[in-house]
C-alpha cells in the first residue's frame, strides 16, 4: 500500500494502544461486522508524517503533526475500497451535527481536544466499506469515547 493512498497501522499508534480496555477493544466489542464480509479493526497514523494525535473539526480529523486530513468523511483513510460517504451526509456534512453534542468544541471529559484514533470497517463480501465506527482515545488522560458507531457508508461517485 503506498502512503499516499491509505493511512499507516504502524508501530506509532499500535505501541500507545496495546492492552485490554484501550481503544481498539472499545471498537471490537462495539463494531458490527457485515453478513459474510470481515472486519478490519486498525490504529489509525497519518500517512505524511506517521503522527497518530489527531484535532477533530466539523468536517473532519486533521493530523496534529502536519495538519493534513484523515479521510475520514470521503473514503482516502481506508485504501482497500474506493471513495465514500456516509450515508445520509450532504456537502453540508449534516451527520455532523447529530455525531457531537458540541460539533465546535469537541475535548475528553477532561477538556483535552486532541486525540488518538482508530477505526473499525465492516467490509462487505466483495470487500468494499459498508460501515465505519471511529473511536477516540485522549493520549493525556485515558479517556475513551466511541465517536462514530456503526455509520453506514455508500459510495461517493467520484
Amino acid at each position: 500500500m503506498k502512503a499516499e493512498d491509505a493511512l499507516s497501522t504502524g508501530p506509532a499508534g499500535e505501541a500507545v494502544m496495546a492492552g485490554d480496555g484501550d481503544l481498539l477493544s472499545l471498537l471490537r466489542r462495539a463494531a458490527v461486522p457485515e453478513q459474510h464480509g470481515r472486519m478490519v479493526i486498525t490504529p489509525l497514523v497519518c500517512r505524511s508524517c506517521d503522527w497518530d494525535r489527531f484535532e477533530l473539526t466539523t468536517d473532519e480529523y486533521f493530523c496534529e503533526g502536519c495538519c493534513l486530513p484523515l479521510g475520514i468523511a470521503d473514503g482516502n483513510v481506508y485504501a482497500g475500497g474506493s471513495s465514500w460517504e456516509l450515508a445520509g451526509g450532504a456537502p453540508s456534512r449534516s451527520w455532523l451535527t447529530r455525531a457531537f453534542r458540541k460539533p465546535a468544541d469537541i475535548t475528553c471529559p477532561t477538556g483535552h481536544d486532541v486525540f488518538q484514533a482508530a477505526a473499525a470497517f465492516a467490509l462487505a463480501e466483495d470487500g468494499q466499506v459498508r460501515r465505519l465506527s471511529v473511536g477516540l482515545r485522549c493520549p493525556v488522560d485515558g479517556a475513551l469515547r466511541l465517536h462514530l458507531d456503526n455509520m453506514r457508508v455508500v459510495p461517493s461517485g467520484i
